[in-house]
């Protein structure tokens, strides 16, 4: 076993794997940029380098400096968790060369399954199912478009290189054919490099379903499947072990798929083989076909450790110390089921937008698996996935395992950002998930339902307006001395939706609160508040903000009674950056008319595009930025005329 391993990622998988390599008795360096000096993983590993700038490309990309490090610390191997350069087979050779081991597969099977097309033709030739499709080098438009009419529409645009969704266009008649390869392939080149497609046959009620495997570089076995199929815009967003409605012969023919595929490559390590299957009939042994490999641990992995019980950072250690494999494939077997949710900073209600933030607080529930790696007080960072935690449940059924996931959401306590919370919680109580009814279209035909931002009620309100008076805490209460019937006022707002609440504190534990009509009792009964007699859930007050953690988080704005009203500014005639980003491309100047939807200007924040239109017709009066600008959120990028001038005009 290795005395030192370097680990050349962050956040919640680098802690993921100290947290591994420590029960083994493996000191861990750690790395970091600029913006995560501070961050958890620095602080669990037993040290820490600093590698360049909060940019990906001037720290966590650098390959030559992560070698670097790994000598001069003298580390014995790397592991690359996911993300950055784990996928990288440039990287596996220079770290091979330097004299260090690789924590993963060889530089050959990762160039084996890069590319999706020439890794489709691989799977053919080992007798793993593919889909219909076609894979050839010949990029014409004109082949491209008779190699769908071949296929038979509805067809799927992918890119053959990267993965997220991006440069991957549904295309369902031959007519939108050429927009649609001309916009994957534009995304493609600006995501990968790599403007290549392929064409493949779109499954109609289609289910993403994964089988984990490790291999010793020689034979390899599986640990079953996840099923990934809850997904929005083809990112994942629950997921879960095993597949609900999974057959025995389904599951020993894709097992044995997935085997196949790995050995095909002379696997070494964690990596996660996945199937498109056709869930339209239900799950049959003919249903499912390749889709790629990921030649790396996945995010998703906790689901099957819980499941299995195996640990599967602690057997990469092991293998790619020189270990066989740790287990037969008649020694692993499936115990219960598991969820996991991927917490994101995102406001759902305006288009998942990726958020930042400082978290006020941050606290997990018992009785449920939260991997992290981020603290309170830690800073939400725009140059990196905004993800927060991953929450994992397991129960002896799928139906415990659902319920114990939605009351582990409903426990979790975020302020200082929005999440996705509230999302995850409506999944977790959607009728056709919870019935394990899922295909990858579920989010998207429920959508609306999904993402309704929840209202607080008057109890939460009431709440909100005691703990912006300082009249409860962490020991409620708190003490309050003059007992002759006080009251307060306080100005709240929610959603910019202001309102007033009045408090008469009869004594230290009991309060009147009232707003409107409405009136709420808050009494201290046992040393427990509760409002018109229900339990009060927790609450907080920071930075000028309420917190409730009711409904997923209910945040408050506390507004100071000396602050003017702002005005009412520019509306809908100016443009603002939404979140800190860069300006990827501006499409409009000065002058020139456009109509409501326009897309003006691209920002480019959280690895994702996100595009700028005009709210209303007008015409440009300023553009306030241009292409390349690294702007903060609020920042000004374009004006329209006020339609007073433009009539006047």
């Amino acid at each position: 076993m290795f005395e030192k391993i370097l680990i050349a990622n962050r956040g919640e998988i680098a802690c993921r794997v100290i947290e591994s390599a420590r029960a083994l008795g493996v000191r861990t360096v750690a790395v970091y940029s600029d913006a995560d000096s501070a961050s958890k993983h620095v602080a669990l590993a037993d040290e820490a380098v600093y590698i360049g700038g909060s940019a990906p490309a001037e720290s966590y990309l650098r390959g030559d400096v992560l070698i670097g490090v790994a000598k001069e610390t003298g580390a014995q191997a790397i592991h690359p968790g996911y993300g950055f350069l784990s996928e990288n087979p440039d990287f596996v050779e220079a770290v091979e060369a330097a004299g260090l081991v690789f924590i993963g597969p060889s530089a050959s099977a990762i160039k084996a399954m890069g590319l999706k097309d020439a890794a489709k033709a691989l799977m053919h030739e080992a007798g793993v199912p593919v889909v219909p499709g076609y894979h050839g080098k010949n990029q014409d438009p004109e082949h491209l478009a008779g190699a769908a009419d071949d296929i038979g529409y509805p067809v799927l645009i992918k890119a053959v290189a990267g993965g997220g969704g991006k440069g991957m266009r549904l295309v369902e008649t031959p007519s939108a054919f050429m927009d649609a390869l001309e916009s994957a392939k534009g995304e493609a080149k600006t995501a990968f490099g790599n403007e290549d497609v392929l064409i493949e046959k779109f499954v109609t009620q289609p289910r993403h379903i994964e089988v984990q495997v490790f291999g010793d570089g020689e034979k390899a076995v599986h640990l079953f499947e996840r099923d990934c199929s809850l997904q929005r815009r083809h990112q994942k967003v629950i997921e879960e072990a095993p597949a609900p409605g999974m057959t025995a012969e389904m599951r020993a023919a894709m097992g044995d798929a997935a085997v196949k595929a790995a050995e095909a490559i002379g696997y070494k390590g964690a990596g996660t083989v996945e199937f498109i299957v056709d869930g339209s009939r239900g799950l049959r042994a003919d249903g499912f076909w390749f889709m790629e490999m990921n030649t790396r641990l996945q995010v998703e992995h906790p689901v099957t450790e819980a499941i299995t019980g195996v640990d599967l950072v602690e057997w990469q250690l092991r293998v790619a110390s020189g270990e066989g494999l740790p287990k037969r494939q008649d020694e692993l077997s499936i115990t219960g089921h598991a969820f996991e949710s991927r917490l994101y900073a995102e406001d759902v209600p305006k288009g998942f937008l990726p958020a930042t933030g400082t978290l006020a607080h941050l606290a997990f529930p018992e009785g449920a698996r939260a991997d992290s790696g981020v603290r309170t007080s830690d800073t939400i960072s725009p140059f990196y996935d905004p993800m927060i935690a991953k929450i994992i449940t397991h129960g002896p059924s799928r139906a415990v395992a659902l319920k114990r996931m939605a009351r582990a959401l409903a426990e979790t306590q975020v302020a200082g950002t929005v999440t996705n919370l509230s999302f995850l919680g409506a999944l977790c109580a959607h009728e056709g998930f919870a019935a394990g009814d899922v295909d990858t279209g579920l989010i998207g035909r429920d959508l609306d339902s999904l993402v309704q931002a929840p209202l607080p009620s008057d109890e939460e309100r009431a709440l909100a307006a005691l703990v912006a008076l300082g009249l409860t805490g962490a020991g409620w209460p708190t003490g309050f001395h003059l007992w002759s019937a006080m009251k307060r006022q306080v100005r709240l707002s929610f959603k910019d939706e202001a309102f007033d609440v009045v408090v008469e504190s009869l004594n230290e534990a009991a309060h009147d609160v009232s707003f409107g009509d409405t009136r709420v009792e808050a009494r201290c009964v046992g040393g427990r508040w509760r409002l018109n007699g229900q339990l009060a859930p927790d609450a907080m007050l920071k930075d000028g903000k309420a917190y409730v953690f009711a409904q997923y988080g209910l945040s408050f704005d506390v507004i100071d009674p000396l602050e003017r009203a702002a005005s009412v500014g520019a509306g809908a005639a100016l443009i603002e950056a939404p979140m800190p980003g860069l300006v990827k491309a501006v499409f409009t100047r000065a002058g020139e008319p456009v109509k409501a939807g326009d897309r003006l200007a691209i920002l480019e924040a959280m690895k994702m595009e996100h595009s700028l239109l005009a709210a209303r017709d007008g015409i440009v009066a300023e553009v306030l930025c241009e292409a390349g600008a690294q702007v903060e959120a609020g920042a000004a990028l374009i004006r329209l005329e006020e339609e007073d001038a433009e009539a006047a005009a």
